[in-house]
């Protein structure tokens, strides 16, 4: 279980939030992941740790609550992505050398993901838009980061797995 105090997160100014003591534990999505079987079953875990910290966190309902908890489970899924798209890229670095020449999967893998980071971004900054400057625009935006990481990170661990 991970424990912090702080005063600011997401440029909110420290008289405006004051010092909380926040909690995120991870359990709920890694054992959601460990029960879940199919592709549907393990996107239905993203956010469900942030979910239970919001709910546990005293003013977790708050937007600097939000904020806290869905910025830690996107840690995780952004930890997730980088290493299961660093072990595909090494597989199929490995499948190209049986390759002719003519395709690079590794390549095609790496095109993939820099176009689907922009795609991402894009897409969470459309979202932040919607709430026309107000305070919900920060945890929006993380929302979609997480849910959107952790949607490519289930899509690339299958096509590692070969599902």
């Amino acid at each position: 279980m991970k424990q912090i105090a702080f005063a600011v997160l997401m440029s909110f100014p420290p008289a405006a939030v004051g010092a909380q003591n926040l909690t995120f534990d991870l359990s709920d999505t890694r054992y959601c992941l460990d029960t879940s079987g199919t592709y549907d079953e393990m996107e239905s875990c993203i956010g469900a740790s942030a979910n239970a910290c919001m709910t546990a966190t005293f003013d977790g309902s708050t937007t600097v609550g939000m904020g806290f908890c869905i910025s830690e489970e996107l840690a995780f899924w952004d930890g997730e992505l980088n290493a299961v798209y660093q072990e595909l890229r090494t597989r199929e670095r490995g499948r190209d050398s049986g390759l002719d020449g003519t395709v690079s999967l590794a390549d095609a893998l790496r095109d993939m993901q820099r176009t689907w980071i922009a795609y991402r971004d894009a897409t969470c900054d459309y979202e932040r838009a919607q709430w026309g400057g107000g305070t919900g625009g920060g945890p929006a935006t993380v929302g979609c980061l997480m849910r959107m990481t952790g949607e490519q990170a289930i899509f690339l661990r299958q096509m590692l797995e070969g599902f």
